[in-house]
């Protein structure tokens, strides 16, 4: 084997062995997940706080949905490089329900970034006899959407005026 290609195979051995903390995952951006809902991390703190804004594309009823707030917090990175997370979204002004999601991030050796999550959603009810359909769960996995804008979701939410409840 001439030294070219010594090299060559040893990049690629070197490249595919790379430890998790070679490819940490980071969760600013924008993110869109199985469902076509987009979710844009804007501020990510150095105490591991985060902010920023989800679109919903669906909905219980069917409704319009709007761009809604959402606010978490991330392990500090570690050595693993893969942070657990959480964030809750406030469906403002079109439903009377909050979501809340937990996950870890992850990165594969092509450097694709994938969210894993597990959400619950509660539902605001009349009574507590009410309260046993009140919550529903279930599982988003979100892909880094690449962009070179920031803050685009207010651009993308509709003008909505029709009241609904959302699904993640």
């Amino acid at each position: 084997m001439g030294g070219g290609a010594f090299i060559l195979v040893l990049a690629v051995v070197l490249a595919e062995s790379a430890a998790p903390a070679e490819r940490k995952c980071q969760l600013n951006g924008l993110w869109r997940n199985d469902q076509d809902s987009l979710m844009e991390i804007s501020v990510l703190r150095d105490n591991g706080d985060f902010q920023g804004q989800y679109l919903t594309r669906v909905t219980l009823s069917g409704g319009c949905a709007q761009v809604s707030p959402l606010r978490g917090a991330q392990q500090q990175l570690g050595e693993e490089g893969w942070p657990t997370f959480a964030f809750t979204v406030r469906w403002d002004k079109f439903s009377n329900a909050t979501t809340a999601f937990v996950g870890q991030c992850f990165v594969d050796a092509g450097g694709k970034e994938t969210l894993s999550t597990m959400w619950l959603l509660r539902e605001a009810v009349g009574s507590l006899e009410e309260d046993w359909k009140a919550t529903r769960v279930g599982r988003n996995v979100f892909t880094r959407k690449r962009t070179t804008k920031e803050k685009i979701l207010p651009n993308l939410s509709p003008l909505c005026e029709a009241v609904s409840s959302p699904v993640p």
